[in-house]
């Protein structure tokens, strides 16, 4: 790197790469991002009385520090600010299309019921202990991580489970943090309005695996037996249909929990999960394979996950005196969907109802795939709205209905979302499962660039009585 104009000592006050946030003092990160270059507001960061900037280019500033890459060294500057708090904390990231909420649940639930105090950053949630602190990302930004790992610290949490994202990954949020664990769960279609490819949403993802001690792997998922082969660190596998380190056998499935076996030191231990759902197995398992990676016995891990509960918005029974019933669910990619689906119809419904969106300004390859998946795997579809963002709403559904017509399944378009879950209460038949999919733990939804509350649960409680 190189210093312009810099003398003497200065107590810096603050790191940051927003200039609405620049304490006198502090060191303003320039950072090109999607709409807007840090680079364009150092000068106003300098006469906002920041002590230095840190440029990838020079500027002709002074008190300007420049680097290869603002965002690694963002990323750095901030963990030295909070006093490398990770390096304190025995790390546990999860990366995958599917399942991270979930096996980040499980295995905070699985940690906690051992008595580790733990910490959870998550797409629904972040977790100190016991205090909730509500997330807007998966994976939060350099600042925001280090602070929450410092808070993690300093209220005495010895363990960190944590969603990484493929966006995280490529963006060098989680640079300067190693992991004790790294678990993939699977990879499906999902992000190319970012990625562009499957094969740089599926190289970010890896990166992952090249920053922690041991890796856990889905290898029943095509991608997962191709990072198994490649990882350089020790290896945990886990499966349902190949062979593995843990394998699920005897698998029974219930509408409130799952039954099965696994083989350990020669002898087959039965496990209970509460959780419906063959994926909730595969997300078990990654969970126990997370623990006993992390230093558990196997046969303590498999005996804590009875411990675990589901989390909001992941096949969440909504409470009704009606003979149907209402599932929410996050479900928003084509593998979500078909998966959540196939739990469904492993409750053998009378009809299963299907009602769904795409969200806007993200990936509209996907849209006619889930339109396809909803009504080959339905009795009858609902085609509504997302968070349609900045595009016309009518708009998205004319990209998902080319797949529902792919089939013969009978399907409305009620375009308001209230709308068509009021649309799905008035025709539900006995018998039915109505699967209201997308939102999930959502309570929100976007039109235009502003949020609005809307929460399905308060929907359904109105509509039902």
């Amino acid at each position: 790197y190189a210093i312009t104009d810099l003398s003497g000592d200065t107590e810096i006050t603050d790191v940051t790469n927003d200039t609405r946030k620049i304490k006198k003092d502090g060191v303003f990160v320039c950072i090109p991002g999607a709409k807007f270059d840090g680079h364009d507001f150092a000068a106003q960061a300098l006469e906002s009385g920041a002590a230095a900037i840190v440029v990838s280019r020079d500027l002709g500033l002074e008190k300007q520090i420049t680097v290869q890459d603002t965002t690694v060294a963002f990323a750095d500057m901030c963990s030295n600010y909070f006093g490398n708090p990770s390096r304190e904390l025995k790390m546990i990231g999860i990366t995958g299309t599917n399942g991270k909420t979930s096996t980040s649940s499980i295995m905070r639930d699985i940690l906690q019921s051992r008595g580790y105090k733990t910490g959870l950053i998550g797409t629904v949630e972040n977790i100190i202990g016991d205090t909730v602190i509500p997330s807007t990302l998966t994976t939060p930004d350099s600042y925001t991580l280090s602070s929450l790992f410092r808070k993690m610290v300093d209220e005495g949490c010895t363990h960190c489970v944590m969603e990484v994202s493929s966006h995280a990954l490529k963006q060098h949020r989680t640079e300067g943090i190693h992991f004790d664990v790294g678990i993939f769960t699977n990879l499906s279609q999902d992000h190319l309005d970012y990625h562009k490819t499957v094969e740089d949403y599926f190289f970010s993802k890896c990166k992952l695996f090249d920053i922690c001690d041991t890796a856990v792997i889905n290898i029943d998922d095509r991608y997962g037996q191709i990072i198994s082969k490649g990882v350089q660190c020790n290896l945990i596998t886990y499966s349902i249909d190949s062979d593995s380190c843990y394998k699920a056998q005897d698998i029974s499935y219930y509408p409130d929990r799952c039954e099965f076996c696994v083989e350990l030191d020669g002898k087959s231990r039965p496990v209970t999960l509460k959780i419906p759902g063959r994926f909730s197995v595969y997300n078990g398992l990654a969970a126990v394979c997370g623990a006993i990676a992390a230093g558990f016995e196997p046969d303590d891990a498999f005996s804590a996950l009875s411990c675990a509960h589901g989390v909001k918005g992941r096949v969440e029974v909504f409470p009704c005196d009606r003979d149907c019933t209402f599932i929410i669910d996050y479900a928003h990619t084509p593998d979500g969907l078909l998966k959540v689906l196939g739990t469904i119809k492993a409750m053998n419904p009378a009809r299963i109802v299907t009602l769904f969106g795409c969200g806007g300004d993200r990936d509209r390859t996907k849209r006619p795939i889930m339109g396809e998946i909803a009504a080959e795997n339905s009795d009858f579809v609902i085609v509504t709205s997302d968070n349609p963002r900045t595009e016309n709403p009518g708009e998205i559904i004319k990209d998902i209905l080319p797949g529902v017509e792919k089939h013969s399944t009978p399907y409305a378009v009620v375009e308001n979302r209230r709308e068509a879950i009021a649309y799905a209460v008035e025709n539900a038949k006995s018998g039915d499962v109505i699967l209201l999919a997308g939102k999930g733990h959502e309570t929100y939804q976007i039109i235009g660039t502003e949020k609005t509350h809307f929460d399905e649960r308060e929907v359904l409680a109105e509509l039902l009585g």
